[in-house]
């Protein structure tokens, strides 16, 4: 069977939905027909000339990037800068361009949760939970259906509240109608009020699941028109958010560590605040640009706090209450190659994947 571009997408937005990407981002397919038949796909974490002919050098004509090539639209493709040269060598050659950015930035088990995998912290939480991610699907089923209906919903994702499955609120009624000339009633008579017992199911899901969880519960009701309600919620979720924050095994000595994580993240330098801690053992992380998470890795009670980016006077933020150490963007993204080549991979274990052997880090030390 010939893999296209569109079952390339559903395994890794099963992973990282698109409708949980930051307001700002482009992530998704910037460039290619989802339908297209794909030999084979190079991970990278930016889209440069340099990655492209290493593409074309594999035959790759899928490039799955961290970060999108198109931030912001173009008004012009006419090859005067590296962004658009790029589009037009990507479109020449036939290759598709897809991006996977804060969308699988903000799910536990993303870019923060492979960092923490390298570092080694257990006990992980999301350090800054996303609210408005979850909405509560509400249906009406006769009694004699709502075991297929419910685990119809369940199997499309909902009822998942932290580390339990199938959760679900069940309460018994009845549901009153009258069919018109034109129904076709799975229970009741034309023109007569009909009064059914039924069973209301109460079931929270994220709310990029709720067509899926939708269509599943029309599939599976008896009823000709099924009534449900969607809820929106103002519930964190506890999945799904910015940064993580967890624990090391046992405390390690603050040099130590970071002599460790220039190793882990095989870097030269470690820019850092005052080592006001003689051990760490608490460990806050956000792979790439990361500031906006200080204070956030400060309640958590982090003893340091890795991530990039972070700009000369925010330093100052840190106020003597944790330790900031900044490795650099690239250098705390390294590692969603992999994550990627590990999620596809464990879906199309036989498909042709590439990691991309081009360095785009344009920072360099001496």
């Amino acid at each position: 069977m010939k893999i296209k571009i569109k079952n390339i997408i559903q395994v890794i937005e099963s992973f990282a939905s698109t409708a949980l990407q930051e307001s700002y981002d482009n992530a998704g397919l910037i460039i290619g027909n989802p339908e297209s038949s794909v030999q084979a796909a190079l991970l990278c974490l930016d889209v440069t000339e340099a990655v492209i002919e290493e593409a074309k050098a594999l035959g790759a004509n899928l490039i799955i990037a961290h970060h999108p090539l198109i931030f912001t639209g173009l008004k012009k493709i006419n090859g005067n800068d590296m962004v658009q040269r790029c589009v037009i060598q990507a479109i020449k050659h036939d290759i598709a361009i897809y991006a996977v950015h804060t969308n699988i930035d903000n799910v536990i088990n993303g870019v923060n949760g492979k960092i923490a995998d390298k570092i080694g912290l257990t006990n992980r939480k999301i350090l800054q939970p996303k609210s408005g991610m979850l909405v509560k699907l509400i249906t009406f089923v006769p009694k004699l259906h709502v075991q297929r209906v419910r685990e119809a919903i369940f199997e499309a994702g909902g009822g998942q509240i932290g580390n339990y499955d199938a959760c679900s609120f069940n309460a018994e009624g009845y549901g009153s109608f009258r069919p018109n000339e034109e129904a076709k009633p799975f229970v009741g008579k034309l023109h007569q009020i009909h009064y059914e017992d039924e069973t209301k199911i109460e079931v929270i899901l994220p709310v990029y699941l709720q067509h899926r969880a939708i269509t599943a519960l029309i599939q599976a009701h008896p009823y000709e028109e099924p009534a449900f309600d969607v809820i929106p919620l103002l519930n964190t979720h506890k999945g799904i958010g910015s940064g993580i924050v967890g624990e090391l095994m046992k405390p390690e000595k603050t040099k130590d560590f970071l002599q460790r994580m220039k190793n882990v993240f095989d870097v030269k330098i470690v820019k850092h605040t005052a080592l006001i801690n003689e051990n760490i053992q608490k460990v806050a992380v956000c792979g790439g640009a990361g500031s906006f998470l200080l204070e956030e890795a400060i309640r958590a009670g982090a003893d340091i706090f890795i991530s990039g980016d972070f700009k000369y006077h925010e330093f100052f933020k840190a106020e003597d209450k944790i330790i900031i150490a900044d490795l650099g963007h690239f250098e705390t993204e390294q590692f969603t190659k992999d994550l990627l080549f590990e999620i596809i991979q464990n879906k199309l274990p036989t498909f042709a994947l590439h990691i991309s052997k081009i360095n785009t880090n344009p920072i360099f030390y001496l």
